[in-house]
C-alpha cells in the first residue's frame, strides 16, 4: 500500500452526521463527518460480520453495522455493542482545499 495521504472525497460530498465509503487499493475505508463538521475515518469493513459499515446507520460518533446492529465509536474505533467485540482501526485526517485526505501510511 502507498504510504502517505490519499485524498478521498470532497468535504462537501459527507453530510453532517453521514458517512462514505472510500476504495483503495483493495481496501475499504469509512469517512464521516460529525454533527460539529468534524472529519474521523476508520477501516469499512464491520470487525465483526465482515460486511461494509457505510450500508449501516450513523447518529451521534456511532456506526451501527447493517448485519448484526454491532456499533462502534467512529472517533476512536472502539466497539461499543456486541456483537462487535474488535476496535476497528482509525486512520487520520486533514482537510486541504475543500477536500478530505486519510493518512494510509506511517509519518
Amino acid at each position: 500500500m502507498s504510504q502517505g495521504w490519499i485524498k478521498a472525497c470532497g468535504a462537501g460530498e459527507i453530510e453532517s452526521e453521514d458517512m462514505i465509503r472510500f476504495d483503495y487499493e483493495g481496501r475499504t475505508f469509512a469517512v464521516y463527518r460529525t454533527q460539529n463538521n468534524k472529519f474521523c475515518a476508520t477501516d469499512g469493513l464491520c470487525t465483526h460480520g465482515n460486511v461494509h459499515l457505510s450500508d449501516g446507520f450513523v447518529m451521534d460518533n456511532i456506526i451501527e453495522c447493517p448485519k448484526h446492529n454491532g456499533q462502534f465509536d467512529f472517533t476512536s474505533g472502539k466497539a461499543k455493542r456486541i456483537p462487535a467485540c474488535i476496535d476497528l482501526k482509525i486512520y487520520r485526517i486533514k482537510i486541504e482545499d475543500d477536500q478530505v485526505f486519510i493518512q494510509l501510511g506511517e509519518d
